[in-house]
């Protein structure tokens, strides 16, 4: 494994490395505006949400790598302490990319990237029409956190309104993650859009107390089958099938193909059992696959 000292990196290095590695980051498209009203809008992936209550997200324009300048989003919200968060997806992407292009201070860019200025509510910078959501936030507090090529200034941004477009909802008002169609920011150019067909659920250990991977029996948690992944879903249930649910599933057509197959070669019969049980938990049916692998 490579190991590397960053003390040892040029900030442009610790950049390449870090924006590749931790990724994909969701992308927020910030909107400001100075004391003398002008506009400004820059997309920024050093963004998340902090809190729910109170509902804060935070966003981060570094000081620039290749001269130490700052940004003109700082700027703004250093004269004018708001801002809108505009979430990015994909039909935007590409203006959003235009956006972030270095314009002479008092350039507005949503005139240079086509996209639609949208009166807030509550806060002086406009909204971006095309977001899906849209965040309208006060600037509670700027940490800065160096003066040196790279260093971050993390903003930290109270929500007090959230505008969501409707296409996005769901029928009980809530957003669809499928609707949303995002995007995410990896290293160099590259991004990643989020769509269903690359999503997938992972089922929270939050209701219940998993058994934990310690406690699959040894047999399992070794297999060569069995990925990491495998044993996790594994390790999430509470409780074990109980032996008639066992012996029902050992009933099943399937199952006895599996046995006759496999007469006189446990190995092999082992293996073939293994395999089923991680079809079984590929589709998610994680009881099934306990009860393949107790039988």
């Amino acid at each position: 494994m490579l190991t590397l000292e960053t003390k040892n990196l040029t900030p442009l290095q610790i950049q390449s490395y870090l924006n590749h590695a931790v990724a994909p980051r969701p992308i927020c498209l910030a909107s400001t505006i100075d004391a003398d009203g002008n506009v400004n809008l820059s997309p920024f992936s050093f963004f998340n949400v902090f809190s729910v209550n109170p509902p804060v997200c935070v966003f981060s324009p570094s000081r620039r790598v290749r001269d130490n300048t700052t940004k003109h989003t700082l700027e703004n919200i250093r004269q004018v302490p708001e801002c809108v968060i505009n979430i990015v997806n994909y039909d935007m992407v590409q203006q959003v990319s235009l956006s972030s292009v270095e314009y002479g201070l008092g350039v507005n860019e949503f005139i240079k990237s086509g996209l639609t200025e949208l009166p807030s509510h509550l806060v002086k910078p406009p909204r971006v029409a095309e977001s899906p959501v849209q965040l309208e936030c006060v600037v509670k507090d700027i940490i800065i956190l160096g003066d040196t090529p790279g260093a971050g200034n993390l903003v930290i941004a109270e929500i007090k309104l959230i505008h969501v477009n409707e296409a996005v909802l769901n029928e009980n008002g809530l957003i669809d993650q499928a609707k949303m169609d995002l995007v995410a920011r990896l290293g160099g150019d590259w991004y990643a859009r989020i769509t269903g067909a690359n999503m997938f659920k992972v089922a929270k250990p939050v209701s219940s107390i998993g058994i934990g991977v310690d406690a699959i029996p040894y047999a399992i948690r070794n297999s060569k089958v069995l990925t990491g992944n495998n044993l996790g879903q594994l390790g999430n249930v509470e409780y074990l099938p109980a032996d008639d649910a066992i012996e029902a599933y050992a009933q099943r057509d399937e199952m006895k193909e599996i046995f006759d197959a496999t007469i006189g070669d446990s190995q092999t019969r082992e293996l073939q059992l293994h395999l089923k049980a991680k079809q079984l938990l590929e589709e998610g049916l994680v009881d099934d696959a306990w009860k393949v692998l107790l039988i």
